[in-house]
């Protein structure tokens, strides 16, 4: 049975966390285990882009090097490009072309930004957020928004001290929202490989309850709806950003001296966006 946002039967899995929490080993260590039941699985890494620069480190892949030489692997770096939300514009875009392309799973690892990268909710059926021992207080498990996507918890180097106590904050969590029946907390230790088995069984468990009860994720319309609406804003900042006209220069020039609201120019800026030529393409 299709999972919502399946294509050609590919799968997708998010995966995300603060840095520092080790997401990248930790795909790199779950891959290794999942790839006898998606023998075809592709890795998105996203890395943030310089604001000065605009170049990107993309070196989260070194970190899952042992998987390069595998055909049937393929690992690629995106860079944000300024996109926020943990991913980049043309995530989704590459996600459809890599299921068209019969790939079985694709993984996306976000930006480690901490908890504003909910994006990746709306692009992959199953969401994972990962946590270290020590990151964070006792309230931070509570407060911090990026924990509410997740589908399952994951404490990660739980080799480490602390790594109990860490778990069992994320499960009050969960019990205190009520939560719990439908999210799951997976302790794993890619050092030991400890728990590496009881998390790929927790996303079995997951796609399965996606497939059979739709009512676990957002309706598919909805989350299309919020992408085209984004797809739209960003061709719209990529034309502004881009024109020539010099009715968006006398926007910018008052919008800067406070003389127009970044609301009110926003405003007649649409008005003006069926007419306005930009120097370019869109940015890729």
């Amino acid at each position: 049975m299709a999972v919502r946002g399946q294509v050609n039967g590919c799968r997708t899995l998010g995966v995300t966390g603060p840095p520092g929490a080790g997401k990248s080993s930790l795909i790199n260590a779950l891959v290794q285990e999942m790839l006898p039941h998606y023998p075809r699985t592709a890795i998105l890494t996203v890395d943030p882009s310089s604001p000065i620069s605009g170049g990107a480190v993309l070196g989260d892949r070194v970190r899952m090097a042992e998987h390069s030489a595998n055909p049937n692997v393929f690992i690629r770096s995106l860079a944000t490009r300024g996109h926020l939300g943990g991913v980049t514009r043309m995530t989704r875009s590459v996600m459809d072309l890599l299921a068209a392309g019969d790939m079985d799973l694709v993984i996306v690892e976000t930006v480690g930004t901490g908890q504003s990268e909910v994006e990746v909710a709306e692009l992959t059926n199953v969401k994972i957020v990962v946590n270290a021992p020590g990151l964070g207080d006792e309230m931070q498990a509570i407060k911090a928004g990026v924990l509410e996507i997740a589908d399952i918890l994951v404490v990660n180097k739980s080799d480490l001290p602390d790594a109990a106590r860490t778990a069992a904050h994320l499960n009050a969590m969960l019990h205190h929202r009520g939560h719990d029946e439908h999210r799951s907390v997976v302790c794993v230790s890619t050092v030991t490989r400890d728990g590496l088995k009881a998390l790929a069984d927790a996303i079995e468990i997951k796609f399965a309850q996606l497939a059979a009860d739709s009512t676990l994720a957002v309706p598919r319309t909805a989350s299309a709806r919020l992408l085209l609406a984004r797809a739209v804003a960003d061709r719209a900042e990529d034309m502004i950003a881009r024109t020539v006209d010099p009715r968006i220069d006398v926007l910018v020039e008052d919008i800067a001296a406070g003389l127009l609201s970044r609301q009110d120019g926003a405003r007649t800026a649409i008005g003006l966006l069926g007419e306005l030529r930009p120097v370019s393409n869109a940015r890729d």
